[in-house]
This record gives structure tokens, sequence and C-alpha cells, in this order.
């Protein structure tokens, strides 16, 4: 590492830690030539993922776009934000550690109603009928009958 202040090429760790989240090691160091000590951080490098929309655009992965639509989803439900924020780490987090450089944004959206399943079935059949697009009221309760079927399953 380079020292800011005087160029010299190489430069010592005197000390590391982890954050708290064990996301990034902050490293002090200290140049040999002129004495100076700062600190440097190293991040692990994400890839950057693309969507794959219906069309074939393709367009950057952005967590914040599934949050609208998960708080789109959950308006006047009793969702707390924080429920919304750990569904979207938890999503990030299954694009990012894929390793894809593209992922499909239908596959996007099944992890989505798959945690709607979970967090608030109002929401999950709200998402659902934006994200499949209903043509008609029968598509609407096919999705409610799938649902409910799914929840009789897993309280038996």
């Amino acid at each position: 590492m380079k020292c800011p202040y005087c160029s010299t090429p190489d430069t010592r760790v005197v000390d590391s830690r982890a954050d708290e989240n064990d996301l990034s090691i902050k490293r002090r160091r200290i140049c040999p030539n002129c004495q100076k000590k700062f600190t440097t951080y190293e991040y692990i490098e994400r890839p950057t993922i693309y969507v794959v929309k219906k069309d074939g655009r393709r367009e950057l992965f952005d967590p914040d776009k599934i949050k609208r639509g998960l708080i789109k989803a959950c308006e006047k439900r009793p969702v707390a934000i924080e429920e919304i924020d750990r569904v979207v780490n938890k999503i990030k987090d299954s694009v990012e550690s894929s390793m894809e450089k593209e992922i499909a944004s239908t596959k996007i959206g099944e992890y989505i109603m798959q945690e709607l399943k979970i967090l608030d079935d109002i929401a999950h059949v709200r998402f659902a009928s934006v994200y499949r697009q209903f043509k008609d009221i029968n598509g609407f309760l096919d999705e409610i009958n799938n649902y409910v079927k799914l929840q009789e399953e897993h309280n038996k």
C-alpha cells in the first residue's frame, strides 16, 4: 500500500480488525519512510449483477426497487419496516451469493413471493396480482386458493 503522505510504495500493517458485521477489515498502517500512520479498509468486491427482464432488457440489480415493491404491497398492513428490510437483505444475499452475473426478474419475483407468503398473506396476494398480471378475477381466485391450500398443508 502506497503511503498517502510521501508516496513510499511499501507500508507496514500494525493492526487489523474486522468490523462488527465481518463485512470489512480495518487496517492501521505505518510508513517506514515518514513514520506517519493511516487507516485503510478492505471490502469484498461484489460482482455487478444484471436483471434480465421478461422482454429481454437488462438493468442493474437494485435492492431498493425490491424494497419499494414490498412497501407498496405491505401498505396499510401490520408489517414493520424492519421486517421489510430483513426480506430485502435476504433476497439481496441470495442474489449476490449465487455469483451469477445475470438473474431473471422472474426468479427475483419468486423470491419475493416466497417471503411474502411468510410475512403477510394480504401483501402476498397484492404483490401477486401485480407480479403475475392477472387478466381477470379467476387468476386472482386461483392465487388465493393456492395460498389457502399451502396454508392448510403447512398447518397439518
